[in-house]
Formats: C-alpha cells, sequence, structure tokens
C-alpha cells in the first residue's frame, strides 16, 4: 500500500486576517519567503506524495498560479545568470507532480471540504488529509512520513495528536485513549470540541490525517455538527476502531491565528542562516519592553 494523493482544503475565507486576505489567500501569506501552503507542499512531497488536490474556491486563483510554471519569470531569472532563485521556484512539489484543484461552492466544514474531493480517490484507496495552517518544524523529522509509516504497517487510518492545555481543549476534536505506544496511541473515542469539563483527554487531533476512501460513507452533509458545519470528526467517530493517533514530537505553530503567524515568522527565522545573526541581536535589543 502506497500512499500518493493528499488533499488540501483551502477554501476558507481567512477572516482573522482580514484586510490582508481580502485579496490574497491566507495559504498565500509569506513565512520568511515562502507562503504558507508551500510549506505543506513540502512537507507532503518529502512523505512520497506526488498528486496534490487543492480544495478551493474562486477567490483563492493565487494558489494555483503559485504551483504552475511562471515561463517569463523563469527565463528572465535564468538570463541574469540567478539560477539559486530558478531552483526555488521549478518543480514545487517535484518534477513528477501533479496539482488538481476542486471547487467548493462555499465553507461548510471540513467534513464536506474533504467530500468534495471524494471523485478523486480510489475505492479502498488510502491518502492524507493536510491542514496549511499548522505548519509543522520540518525538523527533527517529517510527521506525514511517520503517519504513512503508520497506516501502511497497522491498516489503519492515523490522527496526528498533540497536547493541549485543558482551557483550549473546546478548540479542538479531542480524542480519548486506550493505550500508548510509542507515542501511538489505541483510540476509542473523539469529541468536536468538548467544554473543558467534559473533555475525555487533553489529546487534540491537528493538521494532519491519513483516511481511507470509506471515510466518505461516513461523512453526513445533510445533518451538520458543532457550529452547525459538516465535520470531520463526526464521521471519525463512527469507525473510532479503524483509526490510531500518533502524538508527533515536531513543533506546530498555528498559522490561522495572529500570534501563531508571528510566532512562525520568527522561529523560521532564527533558524534562517542568512537571517538568524541580526534577527538575535534585534530581538535582545527588546529586552526592555
Amino acid at each position: 500500500m502506497k500512499i500518493k494523493k493528499a488533499i488540501f482544503p483551502v477554501a476558507g475565507f481567512g477572516t482573522r486576517f482580514l484586510p490582508a486576505t481580502k485579496a490574497t489567500p491566507k495559504e498565500m501569506l509569506p513565512i520568511i519567503d515562502k507562503p504558507i501552503i508551500q510549506y505543506a507542499v513540502e512537507e507532503a512531497q518529502q512523505a512520497g506524495i506526488t498528486e496534490f488536490i487543492f480544495v478551493t474556491h474562486h477567490a483563492k486563483r493565487a494558489i494555483e498560479d503559485h504551483f504552475d510554471e511562471n515561463i517569463e519569470l523563469l527565463e528572465k531569472l535564468k538570463s541574469d545568470q540567478k539560477d539559486h532563485l530558478v531552483k526555488q521556484i521549478q518543480n514545487i512539489g517535484g518534477s513528477t507532480s501533479r496539482f488538481t484543484f476542486v471547487r467548493q461552492d462555499k465553507p461548510k466544514g471540513l467534513g464536506h471540504a474533504i467530500s468534495c474531493a471524494e471523485h478523486m480517490i480510489n475505492e479502498n484507496e488510502f491518502f492524507a488529509v493536510i491542514l496549511a495552517d499548522d505548519l509543522i518544524d520540518p525538523l527533527p523529522g517529517n510527521i506525514l512520513k511517520d503517519m504513512i509509516s503508520i497506516s501502511m504497517q497497522s491498516s489503519k487510518q492515523v490522527l496526528a495528536l498533540e497536547k493541549v492545555s485543558k482551557q483550549d481543549v473546546s478548540k479542538f476534536g479531542i480524542v480519548s485513549t486506550t493505550k500508548n505506544h510509542k507515542n501511538i496511541h489505541t483510540l476509542d473515542g473523539i469529541v468536536e470540541k468538548p467544554e473543558e469539563n467534559i473533555a475525555p483527554s487533553d489529546l487534540a487531533v491537528v493538521g494532519r490525517y491519513i483516511f481511507n476512501h470509506s471515510i466518505f460513507a461516513l461523512i453526513d452533509s445533510k445533518n451538520p455538527g458543532v457550529n452547525g458545519e459538516i465535520q470531520i470528526t463526526d464521521a471519525i467517530a463512527k469507525d473510532i476502531d479503524n483509526f490510531l493517533g500518533y502524538q508527533f514530537k515536531e513543533k506546530r505553530f498555528d498559522c490561522g491565528s495572529k500570534i501563531g503567524y508571528l510566532k512562525a515568522n520568527i522561529e523560521f527565522g532564527l533558524s534562517d542562516p542568512k537571517l538568524k545573526v541580526e534577527l538575535k541581536k534585534y530581538l535582545k535589543g527588546l529586552q526592555n519592553l
């Protein structure tokens, strides 16, 4: 079993970043010099994904343009002998990659977004879902690659898990577990955005999923869940015995929030060999704030 397809739900309006996202998709906001969505695509490519499926809407054309070849720009960079820049913008996602764009009429929840790409997934096929807003530091490892490995070994679907503070459990889907071996959890329940006093644990589902085609039959488009949205959590709950949870070690940045986006820029800047010295110097000068 090889997992070669990944779905990227990117149809949201990004209202928390208005007015910046009025004409620019939030997924195209840069972390240093790369848009958020490119980090997600590169993570998937390094995990063996070759087919990238974007669930989008008409206002997100910039994403499609970003992953298309800009022949005029490439020729200009080549004529100027800026080969290092050519490498940065050519064949993003790999030379054999395939990019497909599927329209979602309007955002109706993650479950609905994923279901829009059902026709792109074969019967019994396993596939990944990546939420680009959850930017995960590529060091020390590749979380998606680990999840694919777990899925291939167990023939089960896999959820990425992260411990969150008790006051934050109401922002996530929260799982209950029966046992844990090397950060791989056996699951026996999941609930969407529970109140702190009834949350089954502090393990939240964040940003990365490995599903089987069977998940589509469990997505109920006629009966919305929490917040009036078609939640993927509800579909997962119906088949929880066929899921495992992977508690990853890498650092996650919530780039759907302003503070998470700022933190990501600072920390990625501090890890950039060309920026870190000057940035550290600047930050040290702000210590008395």
